[in-house]
Protein backbone atom coordinates (compact mmCIF):
# COMPACT_ATOMS: atom_id res chain seq x y z
CA UNK A 1 0.00 0.00 0.00
CA UNK A 2 1.29 3.49 -0.81
CA UNK A 3 3.26 5.14 1.97
CA UNK A 4 1.18 8.31 1.70
CA UNK A 5 -2.27 6.84 1.89
CA UNK A 6 -2.05 3.86 4.20
CA UNK A 7 -4.34 3.55 7.18
CA UNK A 8 -1.90 2.07 9.67
CA UNK A 9 -2.76 2.17 13.35
CA UNK A 10 0.00 4.71 14.09
CA UNK A 11 -1.56 8.15 14.32
CA UNK A 12 -0.48 11.00 12.05
CA UNK A 13 -0.79 13.21 15.13
CA UNK A 14 2.02 13.10 17.71
CA UNK A 15 0.93 15.54 20.41
CA UNK A 16 4.38 15.93 21.96
CA UNK A 17 5.95 16.84 18.60
CA UNK A 18 3.14 19.26 17.82
CA UNK A 19 3.57 21.01 21.17
CA UNK A 20 7.26 21.42 20.45
CA UNK A 21 6.90 22.73 16.89
CA UNK A 22 3.60 24.62 17.07
CA UNK A 23 4.79 28.07 16.01
CA UNK A 24 3.30 30.73 13.73
CA UNK A 25 3.65 29.96 10.04
CA UNK A 26 2.11 30.26 6.58
CA UNK A 27 -0.11 27.76 4.79
CA UNK A 28 1.95 27.92 1.57
CA UNK A 29 -0.85 28.33 -0.92
CA UNK A 30 1.86 30.34 -2.64
CA UNK A 31 5.57 30.98 -2.36
CA UNK A 32 6.46 33.72 -1.73
CA UNK A 33 3.36 34.18 0.42
CA UNK A 34 0.92 37.07 0.06
CA UNK A 35 2.73 38.98 2.83
CA UNK A 36 5.55 39.59 0.34
CA UNK A 37 3.21 41.30 -2.12
CA UNK A 38 4.08 44.89 -3.02
CA UNK A 39 2.75 47.40 -5.54
CA UNK A 40 2.11 45.83 -8.93
CA UNK A 41 0.32 47.53 -11.83
CA UNK A 42 -1.68 46.41 -14.84
CA UNK A 43 1.30 46.67 -17.19
CA UNK A 44 3.36 44.29 -15.07
CA UNK A 45 0.47 41.84 -14.92
CA UNK A 46 0.00 41.89 -18.69
CA UNK A 47 3.75 41.44 -19.19
CA UNK A 48 3.68 38.38 -16.92
CA UNK A 49 0.99 36.81 -19.10
CA UNK A 50 3.05 37.38 -22.23
CA UNK A 51 6.16 35.99 -20.55
CA UNK A 52 4.48 32.92 -19.06
CA UNK A 53 6.04 29.62 -20.06
CA UNK A 54 2.57 28.04 -19.79
CA UNK A 55 0.92 29.94 -22.65
CA UNK A 56 0.38 26.70 -24.55
CA UNK A 57 -1.15 24.96 -21.51
CA UNK A 58 -4.63 24.84 -20.01
CA UNK A 59 -5.99 27.67 -17.87
CA UNK A 60 -7.60 27.85 -14.42
CA UNK A 61 -10.17 30.54 -13.54
CA UNK A 62 -11.28 31.86 -10.15
CA UNK A 63 -14.18 34.25 -9.49
CA UNK A 64 -14.71 35.91 -6.13
CA UNK A 65 -18.30 36.57 -5.02
CA UNK A 66 -17.81 38.41 -1.71
CA UNK A 67 -21.37 38.68 -0.37
CA UNK A 68 -22.99 36.94 2.62
CA UNK A 69 -26.43 37.66 4.09
CA UNK A 70 -25.34 36.84 7.65
CA UNK A 71 -22.02 36.90 9.42
CA UNK A 72 -20.36 33.80 10.84
CA UNK A 73 -18.36 35.05 13.80
CA UNK A 74 -15.34 32.81 13.14
CA UNK A 75 -14.93 33.94 9.52
CA UNK A 76 -11.64 35.41 8.29
CA UNK A 77 -12.57 35.50 4.59
CA UNK A 78 -12.82 38.58 2.41
CA UNK A 79 -16.56 39.26 2.53
CA UNK A 80 -19.32 41.86 2.47
CA UNK A 81 -22.24 41.15 4.81
CA UNK A 82 -25.51 42.55 3.48
CA UNK A 83 -29.10 41.62 2.73
CA UNK A 84 -29.26 44.16 -0.09
CA UNK A 85 -29.25 42.01 -3.24
CA UNK A 86 -28.84 45.08 -5.45
CA UNK A 87 -25.24 45.38 -4.28
CA UNK A 88 -24.50 41.99 -5.78
CA UNK A 89 -26.30 42.89 -9.01
CA UNK A 90 -24.12 46.00 -9.37
CA UNK A 91 -20.98 44.01 -8.52
CA UNK A 92 -21.75 41.33 -11.11
CA UNK A 93 -22.05 43.99 -13.81
CA UNK A 94 -18.51 45.12 -13.01
CA UNK A 95 -17.25 41.54 -12.72
CA UNK A 96 -18.50 40.82 -16.23
CA UNK A 97 -16.63 43.89 -17.46
CA UNK A 98 -13.43 42.60 -15.82
CA UNK A 99 -13.97 39.25 -17.54
CA UNK A 100 -14.19 41.08 -20.87
CA UNK A 101 -10.92 42.89 -20.08
CA UNK A 102 -9.02 39.78 -19.01
CA UNK A 103 -10.27 37.19 -21.50
CA UNK A 104 -8.40 38.52 -24.60
CA UNK A 105 -5.12 38.13 -22.70
CA UNK A 106 -5.70 34.36 -22.54
CA UNK A 107 -7.18 33.85 -26.01
CA UNK A 108 -6.98 30.31 -27.34
CA UNK A 109 -6.37 28.65 -23.99
CA UNK A 110 -8.73 25.95 -22.76
CA UNK A 111 -10.15 26.29 -19.26
CA UNK A 112 -9.96 22.97 -17.43
CA UNK A 113 -10.49 24.31 -13.91
CA UNK A 114 -13.00 26.90 -12.71
CA UNK A 115 -13.97 27.86 -9.18
CA UNK A 116 -16.40 30.35 -7.62
CA UNK A 117 -15.51 31.31 -4.06
CA UNK A 118 -16.60 33.85 -1.50
CA UNK A 119 -18.21 35.05 0.59
CA UNK A 120 -21.15 32.98 -0.49
CA UNK A 121 -21.43 32.53 -4.27
CA UNK A 122 -24.99 31.28 -3.86
CA UNK A 123 -25.92 34.69 -2.40
CA UNK A 124 -26.77 35.73 -5.97
CA UNK A 125 -30.02 34.69 -7.68
CA UNK A 126 -30.56 31.75 -10.02
CA UNK A 127 -30.81 34.08 -13.00
CA UNK A 128 -27.57 35.83 -12.00
CA UNK A 129 -25.78 32.48 -11.60
CA UNK A 130 -26.88 31.38 -15.06
CA UNK A 131 -26.06 34.76 -16.60
CA UNK A 132 -22.56 34.92 -15.12
CA UNK A 133 -21.72 31.40 -16.25
CA UNK A 134 -23.03 32.20 -19.73
CA UNK A 135 -20.83 35.30 -19.80
CA UNK A 136 -17.80 33.25 -18.78
CA UNK A 137 -18.49 30.72 -21.53
CA UNK A 138 -18.85 33.52 -24.07
CA UNK A 139 -15.40 34.91 -23.27
CA UNK A 140 -13.46 31.75 -22.40
CA UNK A 141 -13.21 28.29 -23.93
CA UNK A 142 -14.32 25.86 -21.22
CA UNK A 143 -13.43 22.18 -21.43
CA UNK A 144 -16.29 19.71 -21.66
CA UNK A 145 -17.87 18.33 -18.51
CA UNK A 146 -15.87 15.10 -18.44
CA UNK A 147 -12.52 16.87 -18.79
CA UNK A 148 -13.00 20.02 -16.70
CA UNK A 149 -13.28 20.55 -12.96
CA UNK A 150 -15.88 23.27 -12.32
CA UNK A 151 -16.60 23.90 -8.65
CA UNK A 152 -18.52 26.30 -6.42
CA UNK A 153 -18.60 26.92 -2.68
CA UNK A 154 -22.03 26.38 -1.14
CA UNK A 155 -23.69 27.53 2.05
CA UNK A 156 -26.32 24.75 2.42
CA UNK A 157 -28.67 27.29 4.01
CA UNK A 158 -28.89 29.17 0.70
CA UNK A 159 -29.81 26.28 -1.60
CA UNK A 160 -32.40 23.57 -2.03
CA UNK A 161 -32.71 20.61 -4.39
CA UNK A 162 -34.00 22.85 -7.18
CA UNK A 163 -31.04 25.22 -6.94
CA UNK A 164 -28.63 22.28 -6.89
CA UNK A 165 -30.19 21.15 -10.17
CA UNK A 166 -29.66 24.63 -11.62
CA UNK A 167 -25.99 24.62 -10.63
CA UNK A 168 -25.51 21.32 -12.43
CA UNK A 169 -27.33 22.52 -15.54
CA UNK A 170 -25.18 25.63 -15.89
CA UNK A 171 -22.04 23.50 -15.78
CA UNK A 172 -20.77 22.99 -12.24
CA UNK A 173 -19.70 19.41 -11.51
CA UNK A 174 -18.19 19.79 -8.02
CA UNK A 175 -19.59 21.29 -4.82
CA UNK A 176 -17.91 22.38 -1.61
CA UNK A 177 -20.25 22.64 1.40
CA UNK A 178 -19.56 24.68 4.49
CA UNK A 179 -20.63 22.79 7.63
CA UNK A 180 -18.10 23.68 10.38
CA UNK A 181 -19.97 21.81 13.18
CA UNK A 182 -23.39 20.21 13.65
CA UNK A 183 -23.65 20.81 17.41
CA UNK A 184 -26.44 23.37 18.12
CA UNK A 185 -24.55 25.02 21.00
CA UNK A 186 -21.45 25.52 18.85
CA UNK A 187 -23.56 26.76 15.94
CA UNK A 188 -25.29 29.33 18.11
CA UNK A 189 -21.96 30.57 19.49
CA UNK A 190 -20.63 31.28 15.98
CA UNK A 191 -23.97 32.48 14.52
CA UNK A 192 -24.33 29.69 12.00
CA UNK A 193 -27.47 27.63 12.59
CA UNK A 194 -27.63 24.76 10.12
CA UNK A 195 -29.44 21.46 10.60
CA UNK A 196 -27.96 18.09 9.77
CA UNK A 197 -31.16 17.08 7.97
CA UNK A 198 -31.15 20.05 5.59
CA UNK A 199 -27.47 19.53 4.82
CA UNK A 200 -28.10 15.87 4.02
CA UNK A 201 -30.95 16.80 1.70
CA UNK A 202 -28.76 19.18 -0.27
CA UNK A 203 -25.91 16.67 -0.56
CA UNK A 204 -28.33 13.95 -1.65
CA UNK A 205 -29.62 16.36 -4.30
CA UNK A 206 -26.06 16.91 -5.51
CA UNK A 207 -25.57 13.19 -6.01
CA UNK A 208 -28.95 12.81 -7.68
CA UNK A 209 -28.01 15.55 -10.14
CA UNK A 210 -24.74 13.88 -11.10
CA UNK A 211 -22.15 16.02 -9.37
CA UNK A 212 -18.81 14.23 -9.57
CA UNK A 213 -17.48 15.34 -6.19
CA UNK A 214 -18.81 16.64 -2.89
CA UNK A 215 -16.55 18.28 -0.30
CA UNK A 216 -17.36 19.23 3.29
CA UNK A 217 -15.54 21.87 5.38
CA UNK A 218 -15.28 21.60 9.17
CA UNK A 219 -13.51 23.68 11.81
CA UNK A 220 -11.95 22.56 15.09
CA UNK A 221 -11.26 24.90 18.00
CA UNK A 222 -14.66 26.65 17.96
CA UNK A 223 -16.47 27.72 21.14
CA UNK A 224 -17.93 24.89 23.26
CA UNK A 225 -16.40 22.11 21.16
CA UNK A 226 -15.24 19.10 23.14
CA UNK A 227 -14.21 15.57 22.27
CA UNK A 228 -17.72 14.20 22.55
CA UNK A 229 -19.42 16.88 20.46
CA UNK A 230 -16.89 16.91 17.66
CA UNK A 231 -16.93 13.11 17.54
CA UNK A 232 -20.69 13.25 16.98
CA UNK A 233 -20.24 15.80 14.18
CA UNK A 234 -17.62 13.59 12.55
CA UNK A 235 -19.89 10.55 12.77
CA UNK A 236 -22.58 12.49 10.93
CA UNK A 237 -20.16 13.71 8.27
CA UNK A 238 -18.71 10.24 7.73
CA UNK A 239 -22.28 8.95 7.33
CA UNK A 240 -22.81 11.51 4.55
CA UNK A 241 -19.65 10.07 2.93
CA UNK A 242 -18.28 13.15 1.12
CA UNK A 243 -15.44 12.62 -1.33
CA UNK A 244 -13.26 15.19 0.41
CA UNK A 245 -13.22 16.61 3.94
CA UNK A 246 -11.29 19.64 5.17
CA UNK A 247 -10.87 20.32 8.89
CA UNK A 248 -9.51 23.81 9.47
CA UNK A 249 -7.95 25.22 12.60
CA UNK A 250 -9.89 28.13 14.07
CA UNK A 251 -7.40 30.95 14.61
CA UNK A 252 -8.79 33.51 17.07
CA UNK A 253 -7.44 36.87 15.85
CA UNK A 254 -10.03 39.44 16.95
CA UNK A 255 -7.59 42.29 16.45
CA UNK A 256 -7.61 41.50 12.72
CA UNK A 257 -11.15 40.18 12.17
CA UNK A 258 -13.86 42.29 13.77
CA UNK A 259 -16.53 39.58 13.76
CA UNK A 260 -14.38 37.36 16.00
CA UNK A 261 -14.76 39.91 18.79
CA UNK A 262 -18.24 38.46 19.32
CA UNK A 263 -16.66 35.16 20.42
CA UNK A 264 -15.83 34.97 24.11
CA UNK A 265 -12.27 33.72 24.42
CA UNK A 266 -13.28 31.84 27.59
CA UNK A 267 -15.57 29.62 25.49
CA UNK A 268 -12.78 28.54 23.14
CA UNK A 269 -11.14 25.16 23.81
CA UNK A 270 -7.82 25.31 25.61
CA UNK A 271 -4.65 24.75 23.61
CA UNK A 272 -4.33 21.24 24.99
CA UNK A 273 -7.95 20.35 24.24
CA UNK A 274 -7.58 21.79 20.76
CA UNK A 275 -4.68 19.45 20.04
CA UNK A 276 -6.72 16.51 21.26
CA UNK A 277 -9.60 17.60 19.03
CA UNK A 278 -7.20 17.57 16.08
CA UNK A 279 -5.93 14.11 16.98
CA UNK A 280 -9.45 12.74 17.34
CA UNK A 281 -10.56 14.23 14.00
CA UNK A 282 -7.52 12.95 12.14
CA UNK A 283 -7.56 9.45 13.63
CA UNK A 284 -11.31 9.10 13.13
CA UNK A 285 -11.16 10.06 9.44
CA UNK A 286 -8.17 7.83 8.71
CA UNK A 287 -9.93 4.96 10.49
CA UNK A 288 -12.97 5.64 8.29
CA UNK A 289 -10.81 5.09 5.21
CA UNK A 290 -9.93 8.65 4.23
CA UNK A 291 -6.41 9.44 3.06
CA UNK A 292 -4.57 12.27 4.79
CA UNK A 293 -3.60 14.54 1.90
CA UNK A 294 -1.84 17.14 3.99
CA UNK A 295 -2.40 19.69 6.77
CA UNK A 296 -6.21 19.86 6.92
CA UNK A 297 -7.29 17.91 3.82
CA UNK A 298 -8.61 14.35 3.58
CA UNK A 299 -9.93 12.45 0.57
CA UNK A 300 -11.21 9.02 -0.31
CA UNK A 301 -8.55 6.76 -1.86
CA UNK A 302 -10.28 6.88 -5.26
CA UNK A 303 -10.53 10.70 -5.26
CA UNK A 304 -8.38 12.62 -7.76
CA UNK A 305 -6.41 14.29 -4.95
CA UNK A 306 -5.37 10.97 -3.43
CA UNK A 307 -4.55 9.56 -6.87
CA UNK A 308 -2.48 12.64 -7.77
CA UNK A 309 -0.55 12.38 -4.53
CA UNK A 310 0.23 8.71 -5.14
CA UNK A 311 1.35 9.52 -8.68
CA UNK A 312 3.44 12.53 -7.63
CA UNK A 313 1.37 15.11 -9.55
CA UNK A 314 -0.40 16.86 -6.67
CA UNK A 315 -0.11 20.65 -6.63
CA UNK A 316 -1.04 23.48 -4.29
CA UNK A 317 -2.35 26.98 -5.07
CA UNK A 318 -4.65 29.63 -3.61
CA UNK A 319 -7.56 27.19 -3.78
CA UNK A 320 -5.67 24.61 -1.72
CA UNK A 321 -4.55 21.21 -2.99
CA UNK A 322 -5.16 20.72 -6.70
CA UNK A 323 -4.55 18.24 -9.50
CA UNK A 324 -3.87 21.03 -12.02
CA UNK A 325 -0.15 21.56 -11.63
CA UNK A 326 0.62 23.17 -14.99
CA UNK A 327 -2.12 25.81 -15.09
CA UNK A 328 -1.83 29.55 -14.96
CA UNK A 329 -4.68 30.85 -12.81
CA UNK A 330 -6.53 34.03 -13.74
CA UNK A 331 -8.56 35.34 -10.81
CA UNK A 332 -11.28 37.98 -11.03
CA UNK A 333 -13.25 40.03 -8.53
CA UNK A 334 -12.25 42.02 -5.45
CA UNK A 335 -9.19 40.66 -3.58
CA UNK A 336 -8.79 37.79 -6.09
CA UNK A 337 -5.21 36.57 -6.60
CA UNK A 338 -3.93 35.44 -9.99
CA UNK A 339 -0.90 33.22 -10.51
CA UNK A 340 0.51 33.68 -14.00
CA UNK A 341 3.96 32.55 -15.02
CA UNK A 342 6.37 33.94 -12.43
CA UNK A 343 3.96 36.57 -11.09
CA UNK A 344 1.31 36.68 -8.39
CA UNK A 345 -1.15 39.55 -8.82
CA UNK A 346 -3.90 40.56 -6.39
CA UNK A 347 -6.89 42.73 -7.22
CA UNK A 348 -7.95 45.76 -5.18
CA UNK A 349 -9.78 45.08 -1.92
CA UNK A 350 -12.75 47.48 -1.88
CA UNK A 351 -15.77 47.79 -4.13
CA UNK A 352 -15.03 51.48 -4.64
CA UNK A 353 -11.49 50.80 -5.88
CA UNK A 354 -12.73 47.93 -8.01
CA UNK A 355 -15.40 49.99 -9.75
CA UNK A 356 -13.01 52.90 -10.32
CA UNK A 357 -10.45 50.66 -12.03
CA UNK A 358 -13.04 48.99 -14.26
CA UNK A 359 -14.58 52.37 -15.15
CA UNK A 360 -11.09 53.47 -16.23
CA UNK A 361 -10.85 50.41 -18.47
CA UNK A 362 -8.11 48.86 -16.33
CA UNK A 363 -7.62 45.38 -14.92
CA UNK A 364 -7.93 46.11 -11.17
CA UNK A 365 -4.63 44.61 -9.99
CA UNK A 366 -2.97 46.47 -7.14
CA UNK A 367 -0.43 44.23 -5.43
CA UNK A 368 1.73 41.26 -6.24
CA UNK A 369 5.22 39.90 -6.56
CA UNK A 370 7.46 38.73 -9.36
CA UNK A 371 9.25 35.52 -8.47
CA UNK A 372 13.04 35.66 -8.77
CA UNK A 373 15.35 32.74 -9.54
CA UNK A 374 15.87 31.85 -5.86
CA UNK A 375 12.13 32.03 -5.17
CA UNK A 376 11.51 29.63 -8.04
CA UNK A 377 13.90 27.04 -6.60
CA UNK A 378 12.50 27.35 -3.09
CA UNK A 379 8.93 27.22 -4.39
CA UNK A 380 9.69 23.90 -6.13
CA UNK A 381 11.20 22.50 -2.92
CA UNK A 382 8.27 23.60 -0.77
CA UNK A 383 5.67 22.33 -3.24
CA UNK A 384 7.28 18.88 -3.44
CA UNK A 385 7.39 18.62 0.34
CA UNK A 386 3.90 19.92 1.05
CA UNK A 387 2.27 17.86 -1.71
CA UNK A 388 4.30 14.64 -1.86
CA UNK A 389 5.93 14.52 1.62
CA UNK A 390 9.14 13.66 -0.20
CA UNK A 391 11.87 15.61 -1.96
CA UNK A 392 14.46 14.03 -4.22
CA UNK A 393 17.46 16.31 -4.46
CA UNK A 394 18.26 15.18 -8.00
CA UNK A 395 14.90 16.49 -9.22
CA UNK A 396 15.77 20.00 -8.05
CA UNK A 397 19.35 19.77 -9.30
CA UNK A 398 18.21 18.68 -12.77
CA UNK A 399 15.53 21.34 -13.00
CA UNK A 400 17.63 24.28 -11.83
CA UNK A 401 21.27 23.33 -12.41
CA UNK A 402 22.35 23.60 -8.77
CA UNK A 403 24.12 21.40 -6.28
CA UNK A 404 21.39 20.85 -3.68
CA UNK A 405 23.75 20.16 -0.79
CA UNK A 406 25.73 23.34 -1.39
CA UNK A 407 22.75 25.57 -2.17
CA UNK A 408 20.82 24.47 0.90
CA UNK A 409 23.68 23.64 3.27
CA UNK A 410 22.29 25.83 6.08
CA UNK A 411 18.79 24.44 5.64
CA UNK A 412 19.97 20.84 5.69
CA UNK A 413 21.78 21.56 8.94
CA UNK A 414 18.52 22.86 10.43
CA UNK A 415 16.69 19.74 9.30
CA UNK A 416 19.00 17.51 11.33
CA UNK A 417 17.13 18.47 14.51
CA UNK A 418 13.82 17.56 12.87
CA UNK A 419 15.32 14.29 11.71
CA UNK A 420 16.48 13.54 15.25
CA UNK A 421 12.92 14.21 16.48
CA UNK A 422 11.49 11.77 13.95
CA UNK A 423 9.74 14.27 11.68
CA UNK A 424 11.67 13.15 8.63
CA UNK A 425 14.42 10.96 7.26
CA UNK A 426 17.35 12.85 5.79
CA UNK A 427 19.84 11.15 3.46
CA UNK A 428 22.38 12.33 0.89
CA UNK A 429 19.72 11.95 -1.81
CA UNK A 430 16.36 12.94 -0.38
CA UNK A 431 14.07 14.12 2.40
CA UNK A 432 11.18 11.85 3.29
CA UNK A 433 8.64 13.12 5.80
CA UNK A 434 7.62 10.51 8.36
CA UNK A 435 4.04 9.65 9.18
CA UNK A 436 4.32 11.64 12.41
CA UNK A 437 5.94 14.53 10.56
CA UNK A 438 3.19 15.01 7.97
CA UNK A 439 1.01 17.04 10.32
CA UNK A 440 3.98 19.40 10.77
CA UNK A 441 4.76 19.76 7.08
CA UNK A 442 4.40 23.53 7.31
CA UNK A 443 7.25 23.64 9.82
CA UNK A 444 9.47 21.60 7.53
CA UNK A 445 8.68 23.89 4.60
CA UNK A 446 9.42 26.95 6.72
CA UNK A 447 13.06 25.87 6.90
CA UNK A 448 13.36 26.63 3.17
CA UNK A 449 11.46 29.94 3.36
CA UNK A 450 13.98 32.77 3.14
CA UNK A 451 11.40 35.32 4.35
CA UNK A 452 10.30 33.31 7.36
CA UNK A 453 12.29 34.86 10.21
CA UNK A 454 11.07 38.41 9.58
CA UNK A 455 7.49 37.23 9.06
CA UNK A 456 7.44 35.19 12.27
CA UNK A 457 8.50 38.26 14.23
CA UNK A 458 5.42 40.14 13.01
CA UNK A 459 3.10 37.39 14.38
CA UNK A 460 0.87 37.73 11.30
CA UNK A 461 0.29 34.00 10.87
CA UNK A 462 -1.84 31.52 12.74
CA UNK A 463 -0.18 28.65 14.59
CA UNK A 464 1.02 25.84 12.34
CA UNK A 465 -1.51 23.57 14.12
Amino acid sequence: MNHLTDTAAESVVDLDLIRKYNVNGPRYTSYPTALQFDDLNESAYKASIQASDRKDKDLSLYFHIPFCNTICYYCACSKIVTRDKSKATRYLAYLKREIALQAPLFAGRKVTQLHWGGGTPTFISDDEIADLMSHIRHHFSLADDTEGEFSIEIDPRTVDAERIGLLRRVGFNRLSFGVQDFNPLVQKAVNRLQSYESTCEVIEAARANGFRSVSVDLIYGLPYQDLSSISETLDKVIAISPDRISIYNYAHLPERFKSQRRIDVLDIPSADLKLNLLKLCTDKLVDAGYCFIGMDHFAKPEDELAIAQREGTLHRNFQGYSTFAECDMAAMGVTAISQVGRTYAQNVKTLEEYEAAIDAGQIPVQKGVEIDADDLIRKAVIMDLICQFRLRFNDIESAFGIDFGQYFSAELLQLETMAADGLLTLTDDEIEVSRRGRMLIRNICMVFDRYMRAMQETQRFSKAI
